[in-house]
């Protein structure tokens, strides 16, 4: 199955400084493990610049703008406790919202069955108006909405498996019933959002898991209760918010996955792709902070998008 992996050296001049969790090695880590033998068929393309169009689409443009000049010539800025610009943070952040259009395009038009975009700074907590959680712009936002205006799709699946909740994707499609969000994320944890109970859309899906839950739980909690839902959308194109920091050595959470557990989730996004989508499926990396753990988990991930 052809596949293919969008990247960019620009994402790796994005430096919160020593210290952060988000740093520059966690992509290197991520292309030294697609670095491979068993990925050489992956069809390998620079991603592009997102048009300021493309993010219009989901963030507000004075909140753009504000991130457009909040870029330093030298050293850091702090946006807020956790997300921090450096120079070249904008190149990286439009870099991997780019990839995802990019990535729609492509298997739109039939170019490829599927994508994975190696991309940073994550995205998935960045809301219309607000960058959090290391986020600056949300890349699987950018692409959904990106899908649906210029490839006219009806219904659009975001599948978020990353340990923490997405709100600024919740955020942005709450509205939006076009767009299925489904996340499995651990509570409690940051940002604390995404409870089970919070009053959604029948489009907004919510699964949480407590601490230390490990692998049977997650994913007698997709086959139960998100799998099912998402069949029952029926998604023109899947898009994921890959995130690998559910992983038992990950220093951020403790949620006990194994790398196993992402080439098993990643397969039955699969079989959900090719059920209703045509096989249409973009991924766009999110979390993932040990990188032992990050390289064994991406290369199960795109893996199992390469059988």
């Amino acid at each position: 199955m052809l596949t293919r992996l969008y990247t960019h050296a620009d994402c790796l001049r994005h430096d919160p400084g020593a210290g952060h969790a988000e740093v520059p090695a966690r992509l290197r880590a991520v292309l030294e493990a697609l670095d491979h033998d068993r990925f050489a068929a992956l069809d390998r393309v620079e991603a592009p610049l997102a048009e300021i169009e493309q993010l219009e689409r989901v963030h507000a443009p004075d909140y753009i703008q504000r991130i457009l000049g909040s870029e330093p010539d030298a050293g850091t800025f702090r946006l807020d406790e956790d997300t921090v610009m450096s120079p070249g943070s904008v190149a990286a952040a439009r870099r991997a919202a780019g990839a995802v259009c990019a990535a729609v395009d492509a298997v739109l038009a039939g170019e490829t069955s599927h994508a994975f975009c190696a991309v940073r700074p994550p995205g998935h907590h960045a809301t219309p108006d607000r960058a959090m959680g290391f986020c600056l712009f949300n890349s699987i936002a950018v692409g959904a909405a990106h899908a649906m205006a210029v490839h006219r799709l009806k219904r659009v699946a975001i599948v978020d498996f990353d340990v923490h909740h997405g709100n600024g994707s919740q955020d942005i499609f709450a509205e939006d019933a076009r767009v299925m969000y489904a996340s499995s994320h651990q509570a409690p944890l940051y940002p604390g959002t995404g409870e089970e109970d919070q009053p959604c859309g029948g489009h907004i899906i919510n699964a949480t898991l407590p601490p230390r839950s490990g692998s049977q739980a997650f994913r007698e909690l997709w086959e139960e209760r998100l799998l099912p839902r998402l069949y029952s959308f029926k998604p023109q194109l899947v898009l994921v918010s890959a995130g690998f920091d559910g992983h038992r050595l990950d220093p951020l959470a403790d949620l006990e996955l194994e790398s196993e557990d992402y080439a098993w989730i990643t397969h039955r996004l699969l079989q959900l792709a090719d059920a209703h989508a045509r096989g249409r499926l973009v991924s766009a990396l999110e979390g993932g902070y040990h990188l032992d753990a990050l390289r064994a988990g991406v290369a199960a991930h795109v893996g199992e998008l390469m059988a």
